[in-house]
């Protein structure tokens, strides 16, 4: 077990390296996921993402969001409001220069999770109202993920995992292809309440592309039984 942590800390290691050699190439994201339960039926999500254009240090985008849920059944089926608020930060065309922007949104999802043997699936339908600085947007989103442990039949303590997942991007008014993000990494489940991932996304809008490195950490806290 020792030889699988020496392995997934050396590409965390490779994978920050190689963002602080091709700057103009790759940006990063450092992404925190939260999910606490208040009871068997209504959860929490927070979430805080800072991605750089960059390894760290050159601001793309700051991205906070939370929500309340309720699970349609136990643990698979769950249908979420929330709201977001996300700071932008732009290079002015040929210069060193950024110019900020600040938006509002708010969201509604449902996911549903199944898993089938050694794989484990899952779907995400979100519906977002923009709030732009002199705008107002809605856009759909579809997000599949795939996660499957390689070490163990199941995501128990200590397992280390394959990630991968695509999502495509809709607006609701004209050029309606807005982006779609395609991932694959490696994780490790610490314990049933933390893991962590680290990967690459490739993210195609309608007329540029740009990769992304990842490092992502999860927390899911259940509910306290009296």
């Amino acid at each position: 077990m020792n030889k699988i942590k020496a392995i997934l800390l050396i590409c965390c290691i490779s994978l920050s390296r190689l963002t602080f050699g091709q700057d103009s190439e790759f940006g990063n994201w450092f992404i925190y996921f939260g999910n606490q339960k208040f009871n068997s039926k209504f959860n929490w999500h927070n979430e805080a993402q800072y991605r750089n254009y960059n390894f760290a240090g050159d601001l793309q985008q700051l991205l906070l969001r939370t929500g309340i849920g309720y699970n349609l059944t136990e643990n698979n089926n769950n249908v979420l409001l929330g709201y977001a608020f996300i700071n932008s930060q732009k290079y002015l065309p040929n210069s060193e220069e950024k110019i900020g922007s600040n938006e509002h949104r708010l969201y509604q999802q449902f996911i549903t999770r199944q898993n089938f043997g050694r794989v484990y699936l899952q779907h995400r339908y979100r519906v977002e109202e923009r709030f732009l600085t002199e705008d107002f947007q809605m856009r759909f989103r579809y997000f599949l993920s795939m996660n499957l442990p390689l070490n163990n039949k199941e995501m128990v303590n200590n397992t280390v995992y394959l990630s991968v997942y695509n999502e495509v991007f809709v607006n609701a008014q004209d050029q309606y292809f807005d982006r779609n993000r395609l991932y694959g990494g490696l994780g490790y489940v610490i314990n049933k309440n933390f893991r962590f991932e680290t990967g690459f996304m490739q993210q195609k809008l309608q007329e540029t592309q740009r990769g992304q490195f990842q490092v992502i950490f999860f927390n899911n806290l259940p509910f306290k039984q009296d």
